[in-house]
């Protein structure tokens, strides 16, 4: 029974952070002097081997319109300035090539974990098949990046979780491999779609897409994660005023493995950071296996003891968490929610669509409001898509806000790059 409470509890809570231009013309090369370093390693691509889903169903949706499945192994600017590897699936579809190639649009996905295990090319798509085979059906091919640190292969780097200049040049440079490994079968118009922490990242890439060099198009960005530290905060305050306690387990599990994936992703750049600065003894010790599970194993390993202490005290009062203040008395972990994590803090000309729903427990709407409205304020224009027409049951969660529009992102793909 508790087995069976335990995955009721973290699949209801979504845990996180699990995606116009009139101008078509195809520019090889597209050269931008703004102060982003531009992708300039030799022979990008390292490897490719056929690719193969772990789950059977993905490979027959996939087998149904792709002419190719591709793990690329290629070379990006990892998260401390120095070159690194890092891992990508690239898809081919079946329809005819157009005249110029078929253009590329990035899947970049939503929260898995940080440990090399975690990566969708090692661990499977797990649902994102069906949303890649409508891109490849619509004549796009596809790159879907594992990011920086997710299935690399020296298996030594931790993946620097929502970590934006990580996620955004782990787009960009896996555009530029995978451009490199299709030839003229591709043109060079690119845009780039993602959901939740892949919202997050398809912002970043937004934001440093000139790195890429080639013809950026815009990003369409699905209940993406910004304003941490406000939704640390907000997710504590719920939890505080709720007197159900499966239902405040709800709520602080997920928050518990959120900020462990963080605490796991900062020492990417800041090895000496320890567990123990941010989660008190003894969940510091459970908190540290986000170097090793991947996120679903990870919330129920933080969620167990929380509910076996309900159990037998009848209150969460007095578990051992997090630190006091974490948020504002260590400089790495203040830094990174004021800056390293947030995006569209410098104005974006390109265009950008985000969808958000009003039901959404991990991506509070008030975090995606504040963040469109403070992006307007520097004069970023932004397509915002919310379910406010819809009645109150049918308004979108942190899921059904991706998967009840898949076609609407494909016709906003197409807005950005018609097949030419």
């Amino acid at each position: 029974m508790k087995k069976i409470w335990l995955s009721v509890a973290l699949a209801s809570s979504s845990l996180f952070l699990t995606a116009c231009n009139d101008d078509h013309d195809d520019t090889s090369v597209v050269v931008v002097e703004d102060g982003i370093p531009k992708y300039n390693f030799s022979a990008p691509v390292v490897k490719t081997e056929p690719y193969l889903d772990q789950g059977a169903n993905a490979n027959n949706v996939l087998d149904t319109v792709s002419a190719s499945k591709t793990l690329m192994t290629y070379k990006m600017l990892g998260v401390n300035g120095q070159e690194t590897q890092a891992t990508a699936l690239v898809f081919t579809p079946q329809t005819v090539k157009p005249a110029g190639g078929w253009p590329l649009v990035v899947w970049a996905h939503g929260t898995t974990g940080v440990a090399d295990a975690c990566a969708p090319s090692r661990q499977g798509l797990n649902g994102n098949e069906y949303f890649i085979a409508k891109l490849l059906a619509a004549g796009y091919a596809v790159v879907a990046p594992d990011y920086e640190g997710l299935g690399e292969p020296s298996g030594k780097e931790l993946h620097p979780f929502l970590n934006l200049k990580s996620a955004a040049y782990s787009i960009t440079d896996a555009v530029v491999a995978a451009s490199k490994l299709l030839g003229n079968t591709a043109e060079t118009r690119w845009s780039v779609v993602g959901h939740s922490q892949g919202g997050h990242a398809a912002l970043g890439a937004a934001q440093y897409a000139s790195r890429a060099q080639l013809n950026y198009k815009g990003a369409i960005a699905i209940a993406p994660a910004s304003n941490l530290g406000l939704v640390l905060m907000g997710g504590e305050q719920k939890a505080a005023q709720e007197l159900d306690l499966i239902k405040k387990v709800q709520t602080l599990a997920p928050l518990d493995t959120f900020t462990a994936l963080i605490t796991a992703g900062l020492r990417n750049t800041a090895p000496t950071l320890q567990y123990s600065e941010i989660f008190a003894t003894p969940t510091d010790q459970l908190a540290a296996l986000a170097e090793t599970d991947c996120y679903e194993t990870l919330g129920q390993k933080l969620a167990q003891p929380m509910i076996g202490y309900a159990q037998t005290y009848g209150t969460l009062d007095g578990y051992q968490r997090t630190q006091p203040n974490f948020m504002t008395t260590i400089p790495e972990v203040k830094d990174f929610l004021a800056n390293g994590s947030q995006p569209l803090k410098v104005k974006i000309t390109t265009p950008i669509f985000i969808y958000q729903g009003t039901a959404d427990p991990t991506v509070p709407k008030q975090a995606t409001d504040l963040l469109v409205q403070t992006a307007n304020n520097l004069g970023t224009k932004i397509h915002y898509v919310t379910d406010q027409d819809l009645p109150i049951e049918q308004k979108w969660d942190h899921g059904s806000v991706y998967v009840n529009n898949l076609d609407e992102f494909v016709k906003d793909v197409q807005s950005l790059m018609p097949i030419q």
